[in-house]
């Protein structure tokens, strides 16, 4: 146990998120997510739904301010601009734990695994809500 560190954040997790540099892309997975096949490093957070793993994650990860769109979601399938309340419970949490909050952006369900499949993890979860997929692109910690 550590003092400050969210306790659903495993070691292997913790280590991969410390070794991301600024630009990198991690993926938190609902449990329908092809995660093997997209992913080349894969951490499981078994018990923990895709929102409990973005809260803890977000303490600990800035959000690129480089880039429009560090924050992605998959698009419903047949309705682009349909808005899942999961998504919209992403946007709540990145809107209070973000320490750079920006508007999420969607991506077409292929573009979306094929983002996916160039990050550097992905973390599979065990939402079973749909859509419960979204890529973070890390940011910089700024000196202090």
């Amino acid at each position: 146990m550590l003092i400050g560190i969210p306790n659903l954040l495993t070691p292997d997790l913790l280590r991969h998120l410390k070794a991301m540099g600024h630009g990198d892309e991690l993926v938190i997975a609902d449990s329908n997510f092809p995660a093997e096949s997209c992913g080349v490093r894969v951490e499981r957070l078994a018990g923990v739904n895709s929102t409990e793993a973005l809260h803890a994650i977000l303490s600990l990860m800035p959000l690129d301010s480089y880039v429009k769109k560090p924050a992605r979601t998959m698009q419903v399938v047949d309705d682009p601009d349909a808005v899942p309340d999961i998504v919209s419970e992403f946007q709540q949490i990145i809107n209070d734990m973000a320490d750079n909050p920006v508007r999420i952006s969607s991506v077409e369900r292929h573009a979306f695994y094929a983002q996916a499949r160039q990050s550097y993890c992905v973390v599979q979860t065990s939402e079973t809500r749909l859509y419960g997929n979204i890529i973070l692109q890390k940011g910089i910690v700024s000196p202090t």
